[in-house]
């Protein structure tokens, strides 16, 4: 199991590290990369470097995409076209997808979520088809999430689709969570 999150300038570094530190945790191989290059800025000014440079990311070798939200970050991702053929491709293969914040708006805008229920970060509801409340919602492979406060929830639930409940429950554990 192969999990890509791609981090853009101004990212929201709760819940990009804290998916990445949980998926690593339940032992899921969990990569990084960067918009525009491997040392990307988040929106609360933490610089982390990404494992890998976008143009150097063969989407195929990844069963998972995670994007994170964040403020210019979500805004940042979606001026990428790779990332929005990206989520196109991942949809139409029935691969997950997982948006937390303002980024399941992407996944309006790619056009994957007509028939389908998602969250977003309050606010945003007016820009999904069928916005739903909750701090996870999951609708067939599509994951999304409300924002920072929902980072672990939305993470676990991640952990939860790809190995089960009970590893989900021994990652819960290890968090005191």
């Amino acid at each position: 199991m192969n999990v890509l999150v791609p981090l853009a300038e101004g990212f929201e570094e709760i819940e990009a590290l804290a998916t990445v530190d949980i998926l690593r945790r339940a032992g899921i191989n969990t990569v990084t990369t960067g918009i525009p290059g491997t040392m990307v800025q988040g929106s609360r000014g933490i610089k982390v470097f990404a494992d890998k440079r976008l143009e150097d990311i063969n989407f195929d070798e990844f069963d998972v995409l995670v994007l994170p939200g964040g403020n210019p970050g979500y805004m940042n991702l979606e001026k990428s076209n790779t990332i929005m053929d990206a989520i196109r491709k991942f949809d139409e293969n029935g691969k997950t997808i997982a948006a937390i914040c303002m980024a399941p708006t992407l996944l309006a805008k790619a056009g994957v979520l007509e028939d389908r229920m998602a969250t977003v970060y309050p606010g945003g509801e007016r820009q999904l088809p069928k916005p739903r409340e909750g701090k996870v919602v999951v609708d067939g492979h599509i994951i999304t999430s409300q924002g920072p406060g929902t980072a672990i929830d939305f993470a676990l639930k991640i952990v939860e689709t790809l190995m089960g409940p009970e590893k989900s429950d021994d990652v819960r554990r290890q968090l005191v969570y």
